[in-house]
């Protein structure tokens, strides 16, 4: 019987230990994921606009209009740093 009690004893800590574990990994995530907003600088000519953003992947796609011909520019989602660029044919 004496037997029994300890293990049961010891099951509830492990239970308490696993769960408390889980919690403050699930916290320290979530902390991570929602870090500092991206913030890049774009140089594009006076008379720019954005027109469209979309995202693909971990990568922010802008459509930029005016200034020059219509173009597409690709940021990366975590650095904010330019890793593309397409002209549009009118």
């Amino acid at each position: 019987m004496r037997m029994l009690k300890v293990a049961v004893v010891v099951m509830g800590v492990l239970i308490v230990l696993g769960v408390t574990t889980i919690a403050v990994v699930i916290s320290k995530r979530l902390a991570a994921a929602s870090g500092p907003p991206m913030q890049a600088l774009l140089d594009e000519p006076a008379g720019t606009r954005i027109v469209g953003v979309a995202m693909a992947g971990e990568r922010l796609v802008v459509q930029l209009q005016g200034g020059g011909p219509d173009r597409v520019v690709v940021l990366d989602e975590r650095s904010g740093q330019v890793v593309g660029r397409a002209g549009l044919a009118r």
